[in-house]
């Protein structure tokens, strides 16, 4: 357990409409009216995230950090997905994740995503001060 009270093992899942935003042909894939891994990927993250978003005080987030997954099977544009995140482990701020998408019965992608909890402010700080190196060419 971590000193955020997040409970290890919770399992959280989120519905989602695939629209022709969520689509291959958006990524150059003309006439293939499927979920791009792209967006199954956006799907698995926002689900991760929002599972864990309650345990957290209002000045910390977590963001994404890795992600490993398989796109297993087609799903068409207007599929309701399923995604399943499982929090598997805790490892101090870093949050281990198994996902698992679903059209139906089906399951059409699966893998791991870690997410790191971080502070807010402290992170835009962080961001702030990278930005002043980058456009100094460091």
């Amino acid at each position: 357990m971590s000193s955020f009270n997040i409970p290890e093992g919770i399992v959280c899942r989120e519905k989602f409409r695939v629209g022709k935003e969520h689509g291959a042909g958006v990524l150059g894939c003309r006439d293939v009216d499927v979920l791009s891994t792209p967006s199954m990927i956006l799907f698995m993250e926002h689900t991760a995230w929002k599972c864990v978003e309650k345990y957290l005080p209002s000045d910390y987030t977590t963001v994404g950090t890795k992600i490993c997954v398989s796109h297993l099977k087609p799903a068409p544009i207007g599929a309701e997905v399923v995604i399943e995140a499982k929090l598997k482990s805790i490892e101090e701020r870093k949050l281990i994740f198994d996902v698992i998408a679903y059209w139906g019965s089906l399951k059409i992608g699966e893998g791991t995503h870690e997410r790191f909890i971080i502070n807010k402010a402290k992170f835009i700080n962080k961001v702030k001060e990278l930005t002043k190196q980058t456009s100094h060419g460091l």
